[in-house]
């Protein structure tokens, strides 16, 4: 909070690249608070109240009035879009906390935010302010207009019911530890030299994840299987599903009708549910049926049934 409310500080004394590093350290020790109650042991529910209060300021008083100082300032609408982000932010952090309390989500849930997170939130509202202090120069992407339309969307991003990955359900495999450490090196590396692009960076690659996040978890939805086994079994049944379908496994269904749904139905009682049947069937009969031998029942294709007198049959 204190480092949320310094970043106000620095926007006011026209120090922008000071409050945008307050607001990222705020979102460090975002990550953090968590982790070293839990460690420590001090858990508890004013703890967690002070969370969201610190939240609540950090991502969304903070950078609505940094982006206020440095791009809307005595511009009615632009201070509408400031107050419609904070707002935003404190709506999505009301949500975050009533769903912390819900026992009927299914497993995988854990694995997903709703919505985009605070941090990520608070961050990304101020990437047009970090590429016009990289690049050096004002241009379409400062303009008032797209500043707007920018913080809006991001705003809706917050409030949506779109899934993001939750970062702390991530588990690595033990093989990708060292380079995970290499690439930490150098992820650190940049901050250090390039801060401002490795922050761009990293938050277009945030918001580009997005699709990704949507997709896994429409998978994990349709595949019950997959929720409580480990990530390696997961991908094996990924793999599976995959062949399945470009391999062909699981033709089309068509439903059995006529003379069989009937005996199916006097067999089943009331409780019935219609038999599927691949596509393949209904294609092996009627190549039977058009297969027919004619020879066989003594007639041509062409050819009448001969007529027998009276007399014959007597």
């Amino acid at each position: 909070m204190c480092a949320g409310l310094s970043a106000v500080q620095f926007a006011l004394a026209k120090q922008f690249q000071a409050a945008i590093a307050a607001i990222a350290v705020a979102a460090v020790l975002d990550s953090l608070d968590g982790r070293i109650a839990r460690l420590l042991d001090a858990t508890s529910k004013m703890g967690a109240e002070l969370d969201s209060l610190a939240d609540a300021i950090s991502f969304g008083v903070a950078p609505a009035l940094v982006l206020y100082v440095w791009q809307f300032q005595g511009n009615r609408v632009g201070w509408v879009v400031a107050l419609v982000f904070a707002v935003c932010i404190i709506l999505r952090l009301a949500r975050f906390n009533t769903l912390l309390d819900d026992t009927e989500q299914p497993p995988y849930a854990k694995e997903f935010f709703v919505g985009v997170p605070a941090p990520a939130g608070g961050l990304s509202a101020l990437l047009p302010l970090i590429l016009t202090l990289q690049i050096g120069r004002d241009g379409w992407w400062n303009a008032d207009g797209v500043v707007m339309v920018w913080t809006v969307a991001i705003a809706a991003l917050l409030i949506s019911r779109i899934p993001t990955l939750s970062f702390k359900t991530i588990k690595v495999p033990a093989r990708a530890v060292a380079p995970l450490l290499v690439l930490t090196g150098l992820l650190a590396a940049a901050v250090i030299t390039y801060p401002l692009l490795a922050l761009a960076t990293a938050l277009a690659v945030y918001l580009a994840h997005i699709p990704y996040a949507v997709r896994r978890n429409h998978w994990l939805a349709n595949h019950p299987e997959a929720w409580d086994v480990p990530p390696k079994e997961r991908r094996a049944i990924r793999r599976a599903h995959g062949a399945g379908r470009r391999l062909g496994l699981r033709p089309p269904m068509r439903r059995v009708a006529g003379a069989a749904r009937a005996a199916l139905s006097r067999r089943g009682g009331d409780h019935v549910r219609a038999v599927a049947l691949p596509a393949d069937a209904t294609r092996m009969r009627r190549g039977a049926v058009r297969g027919r031998n004619w020879r066989r029942i003594g007639l041509r294709r062409n050819q009448s049934r001969p007529t027998t007198s009276r007399g014959d049959d007597q």
